[in-house]
């Protein structure tokens, strides 16, 4: 089989002290992080933006994000992996470009994702750009209906920009387009992105469920979760941006009124206990705009902490 990832190329090899494994045939795993630094870029200046240094910046803060993995956390009512020996955790590396292959980096997510599903495992993916979404989702064509749940400020249905139609503000489009995506729920929209009145009115025509940040204060997260149909299979995408600015900073695009961290958490334990979260992707970090602390990387690493313990919890992995 072909060589599909990298090992990471700095600090820490792994997030949370995780299995290195960049060797994808026959993988066997529970859990699998991904990094896919690099979308479809609009231009030359975005070929290497900031956010294709996001998965590494994560994984550099394994340590501030989950302090020992056999420590009791209270967010997941145990430690990491819930006392679990059997419980296989890797980090699979990242999908790097190959420069004398242009756009061949989606098709070996695909197959990377695709390998990670064969092997019973739970992909967790580290953007790069929201761009990502869209090769990432296609893996999952042999596990659908799915119902894509989307957190971001931006709509994220643009037919193309600049000609390319698979970057960051057209993922939502494109799995609009998946036969296997069944129904998009999208939360926390607010501002102003690339999204035009026809893409807004397309997003409504096909039937998208659109809760703006404003209505998901005003409702409750428990409400919106009403409004997600149980017993399905759930892909969680996470927009930074999406989240509020206050707890989330490093964004190329900062709006206030976003979802809260109480929120999110709330959003992934429910998913979790309504059907089967079969995957996530968090995207659009700008490890450069982080502060002293690292807040962006460390909320975006406690999301994940939260998918994993719940996940276990729920018994996904019971042998």
């Amino acid at each position: 089989m072909e060589k599909l990832t990298a090992a990471p190329r700095t600090g820490h090899a792994t997030l949370l002290y995780s299995e290195l494994v960049t060797d994808l045939e026959n993988l066997q795993a529970d859990i699998a992080v991904l990094g896919m630094p690099f979308g479809s870029a609009y231009g030359a200046k975005s070929f290497t933006n900031d956010q294709t240094n996001a998965p590494q910046a994560i994984r550099d803060v394994t340590d501030r994000i989950v302090r020992a993995p056999d420590h009791y956390d209270f967010d997941i009512d145990g430690p990491l992996l819930q006392g679990r020996s059997d419980i296989r955790f890797v980090d699979c590396g990242d999908v790097i470009p190959d420069l004398t292959k242009p756009g061949d980096h989606y098709r070996r997510v695909e197959l990377a994702v695709r390998q990670i599903l064969k092997g019973g495992g739970l992909p967790i993916v580290l953007g790069g750009d929201h761009g990502i979404t869209t090769p990432v989702l296609r893996a999952f064509d042999e596990i659908g209906p799915i119902t894509l749940v989307h957190v971001d400020a931006h709509l994220d249905w643009r037919d193309e920009v600049n000609g390319v139609r698979e970057g960051l503000s057209s993922p939502i489009r494109r799995a609009s387009e998946m036969k296997h995506v069944a129904r998009i729920v999208q939360i926390g929209l607010r501002a102003q992105g690339s999204a035009r009145p026809e893409d807004f009115e397309t997003a409504r025509r096909w039937g998208a469920e659109l809760i703006s940040a404003y209505e998901l204060h005003d409702v409750g997260m428990d409400a919106v979760l009403a409004r997600i149909p149980d017993g399905g299979n759930y892909y969680l995408s996470i927009d930074a941006d999406g989240m509020d600015p206050t707890i989330m900073p490093a964004v190329d695009g900062p709006a206030p009124g976003g979802m809260s961290f109480v929120q999110a958490r709330r959003l992934i334990h429910g998913l979790v206990r309504k059907g089967r979260v079969v995957g996530m992707d968090i995207v659009e970090i700008q490890p450069a705009k982080d502060n002293a602390s690292k807040l962006t990387c460390v909320t975006a690493g406690r999301l994940i902490v939260n998918l994993i313990g719940s996940t276990i919890k729920a018994g996904y992995f019971d042998k």
